[in-house]
């Protein structure tokens, strides 16, 4: 285990007017780990992707990124190395499969790694490959999704952020999905992903937080929660008496 975390995540505070969205919320991930997010609509997932990457202010707390503290302004956090995946995939829909994916790589400095980390991206989606001079906004919301991962990748980050990677794909798509970013562990990407689709998510990562109304209310490792019983009743379907609220 590393001294420090590469990403902690002490005491943050996010309101919008009175509605408080995120309540003293405190996690850390481990470089190489996949730390899942899970919890209901409203819960605050979003909303702290959206603090990470400088989207939304921080009403209180801090984020440490390797130890030093993260930038508050989104183009400086995607230069520290932190990239996201927005929910609803977001693509460029009038350029091209190869101009989003360039348009990814926007900030590197590093122009002549751009055609090894391209190959990379076609050997992980190579239906990106094939359809490389297509525009965006004519793939299907598979292709898509995969597209604005890959644009993600791009950038090179240390963390990748996926809001939602599975909301609104079929279950076969899901799974297609899911298996890349395995993949993309496998490289050495360390990822935080929050997700609706807790069975896929926890089966996904190496540890878990729970969030419900903007608060921090159980967290372990995957496997175990996985068979947690609060859990299982209120985010995997099944029918038992539970202790966290499902709104």
């Amino acid at each position: 285990m590393n001294e420090r975390p590469i990403l902690e995540i002490k005491d943050l505070h996010v309101s919008y007017g009175a509605i408080k969205a995120l309540n003293n919320v405190s996690l850390y991930i481990e470089e190489g780990e996949i730390v899942s997010v899970i919890g209901s609509n409203g819960a605050g997932k979003s909303t702290l992707m959206q603090a990470i990457m400088g989207l939304v202010p921080r009403e209180r707390g801090e984020i440490f990124l390797k130890g030093e503290p993260l930038a508050r302004k989104s183009y400086q956090v995607i230069n520290q190395g932190i990239t996201l995946t927005p929910e609803g995939r977001q693509v460029f829909a009038p350029l091209t499969v190869y101009e989003n994916l360039m348009m990814g790589a926007f900030s590197r400095k590093d122009r002549d790694k751009l055609e090894e980390d391209m190959n990379w991206i076609f050997s992980l989606f190579p239906i990106l490959k094939e359809r490389q001079q297509q525009y965006a906004g004519t793939l299907s919301g598979g292709e898509q999704q995969m597209l604005a991962i890959a644009r993600s990748l791009m950038s090179r980050p240390k963390i990748l952020l996926l809001d939602e990677p599975s909301l609104g794909l079929a279950p076969i798509i899901i799974k297609d999905i899911f298996e890349e970013l395995r993949r993309i562990n496998a490289e050495k990407v360390t990822i935080l992903l929050v997700e609706q689709n807790a069975r896929q998510a926890l089966k996904l990562s190496h540890r878990v937080y729970v969030i419900q109304t903007g608060n921090i209310i159980l967290q372990g490792d995957s496997k175990e929660l996985l068979s947690h019983p609060d859990v299982e009743a209120a985010y995997l379907g099944l029918r038992k008496k539970s202790a966290i609220p499902c709104d």
